[in-house]
């Protein structure tokens, strides 16, 4: 039986702090610790080769049960829908219009952060309301 393994989710993305600090808001993430013999980040990313400034960054769950996310810098500009995405769970255990304001409060917290709604889902007796958006580099999640 395999046992369960830890997971690191990575975003390809021009701006790799930026948008690791993006979903630090979003999710309640924090930035790791500075590496070891810096004292800020901007210090260990000044000691990189020119090539490797600001090649990565990443974001961790403060409570250690989330997965790491990890950004990379990449030369080309998204322009295809994500394979895959991730589910911000805003609105656990809501139904109908209680899960509906609930889940446009948080869409309205997130845009104030740069990300852009691309379309909300309404409840239709089947499946629950989300909402589809896009973090600040386009990167398509939902609030569910």
């Amino acid at each position: 039986m395999v046992s369960v393994r830890q997971v690191q989710v990575t975003f390809d993305c021009a701006d790799p702090e930026r948008v690791a600090r993006f979903w630090c808001e979003v999710l309640g993430y924090v930035v790791p610790p500075v590496p070891d013999g810096f004292g800020s980040w901007d210090d260990y990313h000044a000691a990189q080769a020119p090539e490797e400034r600001n090649s990565w960054f990443a974001c961790v769950d403060p409570t250690g049960a989330g997965p790491r996310l990890f950004f990379q810098r990449v030369p080309e500009g998204k322009v295809v829908k994500n394979r895959v995405h991730l589910d911000v769970r805003a609105g656990t255990g809501l139904v109908g219009d209680e899960r509906l304001a609930t889940l446009q409060a948080e869409q309205a917290r997130l845009e104030a952060l740069g990300a852009s709604h691309v379309r909300t889902l309404v409840a239709d007796g089947v499946n629950e309301s989300c909402v589809v958006m896009q973090d600040i580099e386009g990167n398509e999640f939902c609030l569910d």
